[in-house]
């Protein structure tokens, strides 16, 4: 499935949303559907049961904390959920690390690239809503067009 096909499938009531217009959320929700596909593998595997859980979990509140703090009146308060939707992108990535003895070699590699790019965004964002930069160096940034085409399963 590339991203395109994916977001083919998204319902017009959610692309219809303002909030659509956020590369961050739309490139979450994106993942967290592959997280969906990713865990129905690897929780076959028994000792992978809580790791999925944990991966899921994580994976869906990165675009549901994005969603609230982008429904918050202030930029303060947009900011503090766009710091949440941080943690649980690189939560979701520490998951995936550890979940990649059990997983296909290209689609551990496109979770993580995927969800370092969510995390750059996000650390762009959360600047411009608090109106000051974070204390923490800038991530590199690459264009991957094998991102969002070439998405392998696990």
């Amino acid at each position: 499935m590339t991203y395109d096909e994916w977001e083919a499938s998204v319902p017009t009531d959610i692309k219809n949303d303002a909030l659509w217009r956020v590369a961050a959320y739309r490139l979450a929700l994106f993942a967290s559907d592959l997280g969906w596909r990713d865990t129905a593998k690897l929780v076959k595997n028994r000792r992978l049961r809580g790791l999925c859980d944990q991966l899921y979990r994580s994976l869906g509140s990165v675009s549901a904390n994005i969603a609230e703090g982008y429904s918050r009146g202030s930029g303060r308060d947009r900011a503090r959920f766009y710091e949440y939707a941080l943690g649980s992108a690189r939560e979701s990535r520490d998951w995936y690390f550890k979940a990649r003895h059990a997983m296909n070699e290209n689609a551990y590699h496109h979770r993580t690239r995927l969800l370092t790019r969510i995390i750059q965004l996000l650390l762009k964002m959360i600047p411009q809503q608090r109106g000051k930069t974070l204390h923490e160096p800038s991530a590199p940034y690459q264009k991957d067009p094998d991102l969002l085409n070439n998405v392998p399963d696990a």
